[in-house]
């Protein structure tokens, strides 16, 4: 799943749910995720206090993976950054696609 802050439209975190997860994200209206990890849960800002309140859930049209939009409270990835996308890549300056 994709994970979006709803006030900007920035990509906060890219992640993964189970069913569990996804049932308990609807029911809270905060996200949960299943860490492929540590083969648990995780309830997003129950150790750091960076809550994500969802505003919007959309699923693609294959239905296999959704968007969320959230409010974010505080940074979105563990490192302290505000989104877990900052490493550059690429980036094409004047590019005319």
């Amino acid at each position: 799943m994709i994970v979006t802050d709803v006030a900007n439209g920035q990509v906060l975190m890219l992640a993964y749910m189970n069913e569990e997860s996804y049932k308990l994200t609807l029911k809270t209206r905060e996200t949960w995720y299943w860490s492929r990890s540590r083969q648990e849960l995780w309830h997003k800002g129950e150790t750091s206090g960076h809550y994500q309140h969802v505003k919007k859930i959309t699923a693609d049209c294959d239905l296999d993976t959704l968007l969320i939009e959230v409010e974010q409270i505080g940074p979105a990835c563990h490192t302290g950054a505000k989104s877990c996308f900052f490493n550059d890549i690429l980036e094409v300056e004047g590019d005319k696609a």
